[in-house]
């Protein structure tokens, strides 16, 4: 059996890392009835624009033996994926059928933070509607990326209950595969009565992981492939706040990108990690009779104290396709057309952000932890812009974590370049949209800030820390 990774030990700073090799393979570990894999509606553009309703509501669900309740965009979970071209026009109209308020994200997508675009300050009210706008630039790379809500004090609950989506921008460079398949990987834990579960203390304080891991909503959903098949896989990590240590058997796996952007040539997917907010696309080709995306549990340090679940997952079959038949073999052409390498540019402005986080002690006490998780000494206002930058500069950023676990960190609209993890050069070009801040370590990120103006955020991507404070306001000038 394969080791249990653990969040203390864990370096995991480029988002993804080697781990373990070995793989004991079994199906339906948790004892639960086994899904069909299905991929969730597409809301395309057509002629350059994308018109389309997000309704969200609740919906009642068969989640493997039990029947649960959950949010959702368009009556499911996950919701529709959106596809889109560069130059394509977006216009989304987000009906609120909630009991509470949202408004939407979209995770990846380099468009302007103003206005009614990607702008995580609107607030749309139980019962309303709000048309949201935005363009994709004509030089968008192909990439995964996602939507979800950014309401600040909600993203946790309503994350964790079944609002996510992925978004998929297409181009003449994308692979022609076999198949093109969503993997949205989400966890949820539920009451007796098939509600969802609040969470407690420890679990807003270490990030809350459900009972229940899905893919496309279903656990373990198995589907159909053919032998010598070549498939992308678009895999978004939708957790609240679990890592994912992932590796593919029965089948050749390539990592082509991370959060979007391509690498500069393809690396192997076998025992990568991707931290909560994360996507990778993955060319896989199927050389056995079944080919499974195969996790395996990355632990809090704290995990059994203090009431938090010591669930733990070895060698877990997320999905598996069943090969039928051989498949007329298609050699994906991948064309690698990474960002441009930051350390050659010339860096205008340094910075330091320090994440802390209470400790056992701090907390013992507290009525709550709101404002306890802080950026340089201060949580999340929205009334304060904790960071002003030039546009058409770039900028390099050391990250420094004071806590016993791993913070991922996200820089909204512009991608940030790995440079080192705790003093150690990442000799690989890598862009990332969310990149993890070891355990007491420090990464340094350089950022080119260009096109958009306006203010956005940063944050932790364990979005329980994000909503207790771990956030702050940017804005580009």
């Amino acid at each position: 059996m394969s080791q249990v990774f653990s969040r203390r030990n864990l370096l995991v700073g480029a988002g993804v890392v080697a781990v373990g090799t070995g793989v004991t393979y079994y199906l339906n570990q948790g004892g639960n009835k086994v899904g069909s894999f299905t991929q969730p509606e597409v809301l395309a553009s057509n002629n350059g624009v994308l018109e389309a309703t997000l309704e969200l509501a609740t919906v009642s669900k068969q989640l493997g033996n039990a029947k649960v309740n959950m949010l959702s965009y368009n009556g499911t979970v996950p919701g529709p994926t959106i596809k889109v071209r560069p130059g394509d026009k977006v216009k989304l109209k987000l009906t609120n059928n909630l009991n509470q308020d949202t408004n939407l994200h979209t995770h990846g997508l380099f468009v302007h933070p103003n206005a009614n675009s990607d702008n995580p300050f609107i607030h749309v009210m139980a019962g309303e509607s709000f048309d949201y706008e935005f363009d994709i630039p004509a030089d968008h790379a192909e990439g995964t990326h996602w939507y979800h809500p950014h309401l600040h004090g909600q993203v946790a609950n309503q994350v964790f209950g079944g609002l996510y989506g992925a978004i998929v921008v297409e181009d003449d460079t994308t692979p022609k595969v076999s198949e093109d398949r969503v993997l949205v990987i989400s966890d949820a834990s539920f009451d007796s009565s098939g509600n969802l579960a609040e969470a407690n203390m420890m679990g807003l304080m270490m990030g809350r992981e459900g009972d229940y891991v899905m893919v496309n909503g279903e656990i373990q959903p198995q589907g159909k492939t053919k032998k010598q098949a070549v498939e992308r896989w678009r895999i978004v990590n939708a957790c609240v706040a679990r890592y994912l240590a992932l590796q593919v058997v029965g089948g050749e796996a390539k990592l082509l990108g991370l959060d979007g952007h391509k690498l500069a040539e393809a690396e192997d997917l076998q025992n990568r990690v991707l931290a909560p907010g994360n996507r990778a696309d993955v060319l896989v080709t199927v050389n056995t009779d079944k080919v499974s995306l195969i996790y395996n549990t990355v632990a809090h340090p704290d995990a059994g104290m203090m009431g938090m679940s010591s669930k733990e997952y070895t060698d877990y079959p997320l999905v598996t396709f069943i090969a039928e038949g051989a498949a007329t073999v298609i050699a994906a052409e991948v064309k690698f057309q990474p960002l441009p390498d930051l350390r050659k540019s010339s860096v205008s402005t340094r910075r330091k952000f320090t994440l802390a986080m209470p400790n056992h002690a701090m907390v013992m006490g507290a009525a709550t932890m709101e404002g306890m998780f802080t950026i340089n000494g201060e949580a999340f206002s929205h009334d304060k812009v904790n960071t002003t930058v030039s546009n058409n500069t770039v900028e390099e950023w050391s990250i420094v974590n004071t806590s016993t676990m791993q913070h991922p960190f996200h820089l909204h609209i512009w991608p940030m370049q790995l440079i080192s993890v705790n003093g150690e050069e990442v000799s690989t070009l890598r862009h990332q949209d969310i990149v993890t801040v070891p355990a007491n370590g420090n990464i340094v990120v350089r950022v080119n800030f260009h096109t958009h103006t306006g203010k956005t955020l940063y944050h932790c991507h364990i979005l329980d820390h994000e909503d207790l404070g771990m956030m702050g306001v940017i804005e580009s000038v």
